[in-house]
């Protein structure tokens, strides 16, 4: 097995291939230089040191976010680019988990950070069991004294690795009442071997998209994004479902999920007194729904999707707050929802809006099979 390895998620660019359990070759450099000018020609030096013939290849493997935002979209260009050229799948490696995977320690919370400026952090929290990588904490955005304080409250040993360690060194030298560590020079920023080396597993596993397919996982909106949410905040309606909204939710539902819901069920549930559904329209067009139902005082949230041209705009952040309004007017105090593992971006908005994580429940979802993550919400 041969896979080519990329990552240009932050002011690293790196490239390596691994073949088998072997790291063939890595190329990194930590230089303030454009990845549109370095990725390629490092990928082509690489491949001529090592008589690489790129059709050799089974698999790319690409950091695919969090992190800079013109560095993954150039990261995932290369890759999608090369993915359709050589016909080969590519293999999306959380960038966070991948840092966390050049340190290899069994006594110890790992906890990469990366800067994402006004005082937050790109983070997670993880740690090796059974020389497989475990996620404590799912990929977010958050502020550094937050995430210190989840860290003591912890109460584990702790190793920091990324470029968050200089910006953010003073805060935790201060705040931090753990034992912790920063990763030495060779261990602290994106490695493109680490990324190869995890996407190995997952390839294994088969955890692997078509070119065409994948795109990076940004976390978080971009300020333009961040504007155009501001914006659709004031045109937007927030209400509860009607009959006549059905034909738009079905529409959403079967763009977002790999096992959508039937019409049938939508009515049936509809007409339960426990269900609740609410949408969001936009101009008259209802553009996202959330559906929950009221267990006693616990509300569980089954369903919230977003029309596809709508997506990332901010829309399922207000409509998740909306519901969280009206359930408590409800006389619900606690609401709980599950997510899969690898929906980063939905768990970072879970947990920006309050959720934690309770538990895992295994091979929860089909199609494909996967982990969910229990989140609960106290909201009175």
């Amino acid at each position: 097995m041969k896979i080519l390895a990329l990552d240009s998620s932050s002011l690293v660019a790196s490239v390596a291939i691994i073949t088998d359990d072997i790291l063939t070759a890595e190329y990194t450099i930590n230089y303030k230089k454009t990845h549109s000018q370095t990725l390629l020609p490092m990928l082509d030096e690489m491949a001529k040191n090592i008589d690489l013939d790129l059709n050799s290849i089974d698999a790319i493997a690409i950091a695919s976010g969090p992190g800079s935002f013109t560095g993954l979209r150039i990261g995932a260009a290369t890759a999608k680019g090369l993915g359709l050229a050589l016909n080969k799948p590519i293999i999306a490696v959380p960038t966070l988990e991948a840092m966390a995977y050049n340190i290899y320690t069994f006594d110890r919370f790992i906890v990469p950070i990366m800067d994402a400026r006004r005082d937050q952090v790109y983070t997670g929290i993880y740690q090796m069991e059974e020389e497989e990588i475990k996620i404590i904490k799912c990929p977010c955005a958050i502020a550094i004294e937050e995430l210190l304080e989840e860290l003591n409250r912890w109460q584990e040993k702790v190793v920091f690795v990324g470029d968050g360690i200089p910006v953010m060194k003073e805060k935790i030298e201060e705040k931090l009442k753990v034992s912790y560590q920063f990763a030495p020079a060779h261990l602290n920023r994106q490695r493109a071997g680490a990324v190869g080396a995890l996407g190995s597993i997952y390839y294994q596993k088969g955890k692997i998209e078509t070119a065409a397919e994948h795109k990076p996982d940004y976390l978080r909106l971009s300020q333009a994004e961040r504007e155009l949410a501001q914006k659709n905040q004031k045109i937007l309606k927030m209400r509860e479902m009607e009959e006549k909204d059905l034909e738009k939710v079905f529409e959403i539902e079967k763009q977002s999920f790999s096992i959508p819901w039937s019409e049938q069920s939508f009515l049936e549930t509809k007409k339960n007194k426990d269900f609740y559904y609410w949408v969001a329209e936009e101009q008259g067009e209802v553009i996202a729904y959330l559906n929950l139902q009221k267990i006693l005082e616990e509300g569980d949230i089954y369903k919230i999707a977003v029309r596809l041209d709508k997506r990332r705009q901010g829309i399922g952040e207000q409509l998740l707050e909306y519901a969280i309004q009206e359930a408590k007017k409800e006389g619900i105090t606690q609401i709980t929802l599950e997510v899969r593992k690898s929906n980063t971006a939905a768990i970072s908005l879970y947990q920006k809006k309050g959720f934690s994580q309770e538990g895992i429940r295994p091979d929860y979802y089909e199609k494909p099979k996967e982990d969910a993550i229990i989140m609960w919400k106290r909201v009175l």
